[in-house]
């Protein structure tokens, strides 16, 4: 995979660039993240298992970006809905149809596994993202509605 676009499946052996990747990702938008030895083994456990996958784009050793993938039962499709969790190209290329094609096989990859719907969460503020993922066919009005859907989370590290 020599060309920046060329997109992969990642593999159990790809989590530590991967987990530097999310390292990156966090640090550039000054977001909170585990630490890059937090991530090692959670990238590892995640690539492992068959509900979830992370696709990489350019060489593997030294990827153009990524996009992490989970997949999970639900009443509303007959496949699983997937969440696209994850969506990073490295910032000197963007603009070059790296993040397209990270999604659009993300997208052909979860319809290949029978997946029938699509989630991305993504922060209000951030207007590139929205529009870019708008530009893409997602919607944040479910339609047949006039209002917008919300994600609402709780961590549950803290029970009180």
């Amino acid at each position: 995979m020599n060309d920046a676009r060329a997109i992969g499946l990642a593999s159990v052996g790809d989590a530590e660039v991967i987990a530097r990747l999310q390292v990156d990702f966090a640090v550039e938008f000054d977001t909170p993240t585990p630490t890059y030895e937090q991530l090692l083994p959670r990238f590892r456990a995640l690539l492992g298992h068959p509900s979830a996958f992370v696709l990489l784009s350019g060489p593997p050793a030294d990827p153009t970006g990524y996009a992490v993938v989970t997949l999970r039962p639900t009443v509303y499709c007959e496949g699983p809905l997937a969440v696209l969790d994850e969506l990073y190209v490295v910032p000197a290329l963007r603009d070059g149809g790296i993040g397209t094609s990270l999604l659009q096989r993300a997208v052909d990859e979860v319809i290949a596994r029978g997946g029938g719907e699509m989630h991305i969460n993504v922060d209000e503020i951030d207007v590139d993202a929205r529009r870019f993922y708008e530009r893409h066919g997602f919607v944040n009005i479910e339609p047949g509605t006039d209002y917008r859907m919300l994600c609402y989370l709780r961590e549950l590290d803290d029970r009180s």
